[in-house]
């Protein structure tokens, strides 16, 4: 992935051709970084199993050949200067691409699950980052899970224009609700302005994991200075209140995208639902907090840091017996 990126940033500055209204290298260069993302969280995940690291292995290797093979046909796609998803033409090229999705993407996602499956299985270490795992991959699973939901929602039978301005036969589309062609792209995603897009949701939920790993990390190294945040349980009841509202939002903007709405451009249904989902996150995490301030924990002695790293106790959160 990290060479994909570079190759990709070096095709847009030397590759004028474009698809869809963007460079061909825009796509290579998307999945690139959130497949290096989202796989280096996952190797950093299964280096810290306790329990299953063998079947966790296995799994893992299951999501980075899929995840491999499905970014080199999108790359060779893009390269051809033709589209590579809901392409249905019946060169040879499409044909490998196609059949590459065909059997890969569904084991991508049934391997994400697996993985999610083992981690829930986890008993040790850091209960923040235990959350964060625990809630994280079932959320980037439903994100992977929704781009099946495009096929149902989408127009079909269409026709495309390749970099060289030839014909291409498509079924189904990102967009809904719109014209195919999906007007303004927004700026550096590409998500339709025009109407509904499901690369929305399916972008929000793929990188919840970061999120709230971020966020689980981050009450560990506070908790040093912050009395109340010493208590695991304080910090695993946070990490859960921002996962349930996280979800919250992608639920919604999954129901947005099915409506024909532009992310840009939402109506009062969904601006009160965001706002409902707001409110009642930040009120949970008040009170857990407010009660977390009244009991605070007192301060332990400083241990050696735990293996695995500078993020010490949160990074070697699974490990730790």
């Amino acid at each position: 992935m990290g060479v994909l990126i570079v190759v990709s940033l070096i095709g847009l500055l030397v590759d004028a051709r474009t698809l869809g209204g963007e460079s061909v290298w825009t796509k290579p260069l998307k999945f690139g970084i959130s497949f290096a993302a989202y796989g280096l969280t996952l190797a950093w995940l299964l280096s810290k199993l306790v329990k299953g690291r063998r079947v966790g292995w296995w799994f893992g290797t299951v999501f980075a050949v899929s995840g491999f093979l499905d970014v080199v046909v999108i790359a060779a796609a893009a390269a051809a200067g033709t589209f590579s998803h809901f392409n249905t033409s019946d060169d040879v090229l499409n044909t490998v691409v196609q059949t590459t999705f065909q059997y890969f993407v569904p084991l991508l996602f049934l391997a994400n699950v697996a993985i999610g499956i083992v981690v829930l299985l986890q008993r040790a270490g850091d209960r923040g980052v235990r959350a964060a795992l625990a809630t994280g991959l079932p959320i980037a699973s439903a994100g992977m899970l929704v781009v099946f939901v495009l096929f149902g929602y989408t127009p079909q039978d269409h026709t495309g224009v390749n970099s060289a301005q030839e014909p291409v036969p498509l079924k189904g589309s990102h967009s809904v609700g719109t014209d195919v062609s999906g007007g303004d792209g927004m700026a550096i995603t590409g998500w339709n302005l025009a109407g509904g897009d499901m690369r929305v949701p399916h972008f929000i939920g793929l990188h919840g994991i970061h999120l709230l790993l971020l966020l689980a990390v981050g009450l560990s190294a506070m908790a040093a200075r912050r009395a109340w945040l010493r208590d695991e349980r304080v910090r695993a009841r946070l990490v859960g209140i921002v996962a349930a509202g996280y979800t919250g939002v992608f639920l919604i903007t999954t129901w947005q995208a099915l409506r024909g709405q532009s992310v840009a451009d939402p109506d009062l249904a969904t601006v009160t639902a965001l706002l409902v989902v707001l409110a009642g996150t930040g009120a949970a995490a008040t009170t857990v907090v407010r009660r977390a301030l009244g009991h605070p924990t007192p301060a332990r002695p400083p241990r050696e840091p735990a293996a695995g790293g500078p993020l010490g106790n949160a990074s070697a959160a699974l490990p730790q017996r």
